[in-house]
């Protein structure tokens, strides 16, 4: 596999989206620069920009979306690490060759026009890792 090209993005999941803008703005002086919800994954995001990375707050917009189960699991918080790459399809043939466990066999459409793919974390010690394809 190639080496990804940079950290896409950090997602932190929250229960209140508008609490965890306010604090990410007025106490840690960042922007928002997008809300997006990605109704197929019943989640709505917020973006921030730090250096070239993203923060990519979450919040559950059901209750039996996988962000809920999160939180109701593990409370607040990291939610995954996403990786840039490019050749996706192929990324994810050749880890799934090499026996790590996919979620996502297949790229899926993810916020901000990104072609997207989760590992399960029983394969990348304990850290939910998304790949991620402009």
């Amino acid at each position: 596999m190639k080496a990804p090209t940079k950290i896409e993005h950090i997602g932190i999941a929250v229960k209140n989206l508008t609490e965890a803008i306010s604090y990410y703005e007025n106490i840690l002086g960042l922007k928002c620069y997008a809300i997006e919800e990605v109704a197929d994954q019943k989640v709505k995001t917020a973006f921030f920009m730090v250096g070239e990375t993203k923060i990519e707050l979450l919040e559950a917009t059901s209750d039996d979306s996988p962000v809920a189960k999160f939180i109701a699991k593990k409370g607040e918080g990291l939610h995954h690490i996403a990786f840039a790459v490019n050749g996706l399809n192929n990324i994810l043939s050749e880890l799934e060759s090499k026996g790590v466990q996919l979620i996502d066999k297949q790229p899926r459409k993810g916020a901000e026009d990104m072609n997207i793919a989760f590992l399960n974390p029983k394969s990348t010690f304990g850290v939910l890792t998304e790949l991620c394809e402009k």
